[in-house]
C-alpha cells in the first residue's frame, strides 16, 4: 500500500505513474469508455502502460454486466482483458450477502445478469419474485430499460422485513449522450417506498475495497477514476493514492470544492496521465505555483496568473482552494479563475 498523501494540494511524481505503482485500479464508465465507446486516448494509454509491466484491474460500480462480458467488451475496444481482471460491485454485494446468509439461500435479484451471476458464484440462488420465498433482496443497476415493476417486487419483499443489499448508490452514470440516472436513483425509489436502508457494497465503502484487494493482490495500487464521491473517496478510505481524470462526471469547479476525502493525489485530463510524471505544486508565500501558473485566494475568490498548460493552472488552483478550506469545503468564487483554462 502506498502512503496517504497531504490533502492540502495535489502531489507530484518525478517518475511516470505507471512506474511508481504496480497496479492501476481503473473505473470503467467515464474513464475507459462512455456509452460503450472508448474515451479518447484510453486504448493507446492502457496498451502502453500494460506493455511496460503495469497490472490493469477494472473496478466498476456498474453491476449490470458480468466480468466475462466486460472483459470481452474491453478486448473488442483494443484493451485485451480477462474476466479475472474485472471486479464489479455485483461481486462485492454478493460476498456481503453470502457472509450473512447460508449457502443455497434464495435472494430476490433486482438488476441485470451481472448481479445474478455474482450471486450464483457465492452459492446463492437468485429469484425473480417476492413470492419465491427469498431470504434477502439484492439490488444492482439493471440498465435504462429496467421495468418499474422490479422496484415494486423489491418493495414487497423489504416491507416483509427482509434484509436489503445494494451494489452501489451512484446517483448518475455517464453515457454516450450525457449523464443518466444510475443505481443510486433506483435505490432511492425503493427507499422512498419502504422507509428502509440498504447495506451498500460498492465504492467508496469497505466491501468493494476488500473485494478488490482479494481479487487483485495489488501491493502498490493507484485508483483511477472520474468520480470524487466513489472512486476518490474509495481510495481515501482504503489508504491508497488516486488519479482523477476529467473525462467523466467531475468538472474543475467540483474538484476545487472537494473536501479532504474527495481530493485526489493526482489530476490529469485523461488516461495519458498514467504515462507521465506529475508536476510539483509548490508554496510561494501565500500562493501556490505549478508550471507557469500562480494561484492564490484574494478576498472571497481565487485568482490565477501566468500561462502554460491548463492542467498546471488547475493544480495550482486546487492547492490554493484546498489550503484555504482546510478540512472544510471551499466556498470561494471560482468562475473567473477557471474561465481562462478551458476546462
Amino acid at each position: 500500500m502506498s502512503h496517504q498523501q497531504d490533502r492540502s494540494r495535489p502531489s507530484g511524481s518525478s517518475t511516470a505513474l505507471s512506474e511508481a505503482y504496480d497496479t492501476a485500479l481503473l473505473d470503467l464508465d467515464g474513464v475507459v469508455y462512455a456509452g460503450g465507446e472508448a474515451i479518447g486516448h484510453a486504448v493507446e494509454s492502457l496498451t502502453e502502460v500494460r506493455a511496460g509491466g503495469m497490472h490493469l484491474a477494472y473496478v466498476t460500480n456498474n453491476a449490470l454486466r458480468t466480468p466475462d462480458a466486460v472483459a470481452e467488451h474491453l478486448t473488442e475496444l483494443g484493451v485485451p482483458a480477462e474476466p479475472s481482471d474485472v471486479i464489479t460491485s455485483a461481486q462485492a454485494v454478493a460476498r456481503l450477502v453470502a457472509d450473512q446468509l447460508p449457502p443455497g439461500a434464495r435472494v430476490l435479484a433486482i438488476g441485470g445478469e451481472g448481479l445474478r451471476v455474482a450471486l450464483r458464484e457465492r452459492g446463492l440462488v437468485p429469484v425473480e419474485s417476492a413470492d419465491d420465498d427469498p431470504a434477502a433482496v439484492a439490488q444492482g443497476y439493471g440498465g435504462p430499460d429496467m421495468a418499474w415493476g422490479r422496484f415494486a417486487e423489491a418493495s414487497y419483499a423489504i416491507r416483509r422485513g427482509l434484509p436489503w443489499f445494494a451494489s452501489n448508490t451512484d446517483l448518475t452514470i455517464p453515457g454516450a449522450r450525457g449523464i443518466a440516472p444510475g443505481n443510486g436513483a433506483a435505490v432511492e425509489v425503493v427507499r422512498i417506498a419502504t422507509g428502509a436502508e440498504p447495506q451498500v457494497a460498492g465504492k467508496p465503502l469497505p466491501p468493494m475495497h476488500r473485494e478488490t484487494v482479494l481479487r487483485t493482490g495489488a501491493r502498490r495500487p493507484i485508483v483511477v477514476g472520474d468520480r470524487l464521491d466513489t472512486d476518490i473517496e474509495g481510495a481515501f478510505n482504503g489508504g491508497v493514492d488516486s488519479l482523477l481524470v476529467l473525462t467523466g462526471v467531475t468538472d474543475a469547479a467540483q474538484l476545487l470544492a472537494a473536501p479532504p476525502q474527495h481530493r485526489p493525489t493526482y489530476v490529469d485530463r485523461d488516461l495519458r496521465g498514467l504515462l507521465t510524471g506529475q508536476p510539483e505544486v509548490t508554496p510561494a508565500g501565500d500562493a501556490y505555483r505549478c508550471g507557469g501558473w500562480t494561484a492564490a485566494v484574494r478576498g472571497d475568490g481565487l485568482v490565477l496568473e501566468g500561462e502554460g498548460e491548463a492542467l498546471d493552472g488547475l493544480r495550482a488552483l486546487c492547492a490554493a482552494a484546498w489550503s484555504f478550506a482546510g478540512s472544510g469545503v471551499c466556498g470561494l468564487e471560482t468562475g473567473k479563475a477557471l474561465a481562462g483554462l478551458g476546462l
